[in-house]
């Protein structure tokens, strides 16, 4: 049996997840495809940059509805795009199989949730017994989840990751030479990539509530941009009610994609367009009339906070 992904994107968009042996082959095809990819990815500009979806499938439906579809507009998603959203299983399938069938056209990076240990609690693996009545889907998700690169750099000048900065990583060609295929570490420099935050009170690194990763402060920023010629950092990782955040006089940027996260947060969620020019031009959004389930919630020996 041959797999259409085209057929597949479009029974994804309308909501319809894939069969078990689509999911199967999707997966073990998309694993070759970003095995190939370096830790690090160069883009160029034009690119709208997603932050967290969460499983919100209608939200990211809604994100297309307003960005353009893959590919008539290039995409950067940032990680999480599982577990907590009741759609986890159609999210991933339908950004896996857009990667697999546009790979110029769609990058993706790993979040602190493209782990076994974090989506075994939030989510995702319940999900996948509950539509699939078996652990063959989230396996074979979770091997793609381990090949997914780390970071991306746009046009020489924007670093964007998920988390944020490590104190083992000075220059991004640290980067490059990381082993980043397995599970995510409890610490080191991977950990902190997914794991990390900003924050205004600090100017240096400091120990993360989050229980991995650190905070870094403005110094932090300025000296890795300094020293690696680049001007911005583009980051997901924390809720934003206004959909978005920027920091350190406009040298970091947060992006949030997913509204009203967890169906009860209330917040909006935005999308950041970055034009040829590098000019950066963030589109908020509410959350789709669909998007209204209630979410699945953790285990409370293993709950960090949003």
């Amino acid at each position: 049996m041959k797999l259409d992904i085209d057929a597949c994107i479009e029974r994804l968009y309308a909501g319809h997840a894939l069969s078990e042996w689509e999911v199967t082959k999707v997966c073990e095809l998309l694993q070759e495809l970003l095995c190939d990819e370096p830790n690090v990815v160069s883009i160029p500009a034009p690119v709208t940059v997603v932050g967290d979806v969460h499983g919100q499938f209608h939200d990211l439906v809604e994100i297309f509805a307003i960005g353009g579809r893959v590919p008539s507009t290039n995409y950067l998603f940032l990680g999480d795009y599982v577990d907590r959203g009741q759609h986890s299983v159609e999210t991933i399938s339908l950004l896996a199989c857009l990667k697999l069938r546009h790979k110029a056209r769609i990058h993706l990076l790993r979040g602190n949730h493209e782990s076994r240990n974090i989506t075994r609690t939030y989510g995702f693996y319940a999900e996948c017994h509950a539509k699939y009545g078996s652990a063959c889907v989230w396996r074979a998700f979770t091997d793609v989840f381990d090949c997914l690169a780390l970071a991306v750099i746009i046009d020489d000048s924007i670093f964007c990751v998920h988390g944020g900065l490590s104190p083992s990583i000075t220059h991004v060609d640290q980067l490059r030479v990381l082993d980043r295929f397995g599970e995510i570490p409890h610490e080191g420099a991977v950990a902190d990539l997914v794991w990390s935050d900003p924050d205004g009170d600090v100017t240096g690194f400091a120990r993360s509530q989050r229980g991995a990763g650190y905070t870094f402060g403005a110094r932090v920023v300025d000296r890795f941009l300094h020293t690696n010629g680049m001007a911005h950092i583009l980051r997901a990782h924390q809720l934003c009610m206004e959909g978005f955040l920027v920091l350190f006089n406009d040298r970091l940027s947060t992006v949030w994609s997913a509204p009203n996260y967890c169906y009860r947060c209330g917040n909006v969620a935005s999308i950041l367009h970055v034009d040829p020019y590098l000019k950066r031009d963030f589109v908020t959004f509410d959350a789709a009339p669909e998007s209204r389930a209630p979410a699945p919630q953790p285990t409370p020996d293993n709950m960090y906070f949003l």
